[in-house]
């Protein structure tokens, strides 16, 4: 039950996270630890007050954390105004 209310909770967050512009997803992702912390902790604060709603908290954290290395892999990020590509290449010049 812990582990299919984490998904739930990833997948809320995932969806928060797709409605935002892509440049932003890649400048996010530039910052990998902030990125996992952050959202991590805000998931701690959702459901914090009974043991089931933090075990599921720390499961969306720990697939946060995966999903960010996969999509540092896949997509790349933008460090410092700079993009580092991933496995598939983005045209980030025609991005706004």
């Amino acid at each position: 039950m812990v582990i299919e209310s984490g998904m739930i909770i990833f997948l809320g967050l995932l969806m928060l996270g797709i409605k935002l512009p892509l440049k932003t997803s890649l400048r996010l992702l530039g910052h990998p630890l902030a990125l996992d912390l952050s959202v991590s902790v805000v998931a701690y604060v959702l459901h914090w007050g009974s043991f089931s709603g933090v075990m599921a908290a720390a499961v969306a954290g720990l697939m946060c954390s995966g999903f960010t290395s996969a999509a540092r892999y896949a997509i790349g990020y933008i460090k410092e105004g700079k993009y580092y590509p991933g496995i598939w290449r983005l045209d980030v010049a025609k991005l706004k």
